[in-house]
């Protein structure tokens, strides 16, 4: 049971949402949900309880890359654009309002 998406509909998404929405959005999302909601239907009937659901059609592997330890950057080359740094480190401005 699918139901129908109105404009009426979007825009109380909308306040839902916290987002305003002109006419011409309203518009707009209201053929692209509907559009969303069509789709989802379709799938609905073609999907059977004996297809398992799954969120990649091709089984997924680890893809990462091993650890290898590169060259390290000396302390010059790190703070050689820092805008401010005091004894090798980074300087910045307190943002908690209380100095250290």
């Amino acid at each position: 049971m699918v139901s129908e998406i109105t404009p009426d509909l979007v825009r109380h998404l909308g306040v839902l949402a916290r987002i305003q929405l002109d006419d011409h959005e309203v518009e707009r999302l209201t053929g692209q949900l509907s559009a969303i909601v069509d789709n989802i239907a379709k799938v609905s009937e073609v999907a059977t309880p004996d297809v398992p659901a799954t969120s990649h059609p091709i089984p997924l592997e680890n893809v990462f890359r091993p650890d290898v330890v590169g060259g390290m950057l000396t302390v010059e080359q790190v703070l050689q654009n820092a805008p401010d740094a005091t004894q090798d480190r980074f300087k910045v401005t307190a943002i908690l309002g209380e100095e250290q």
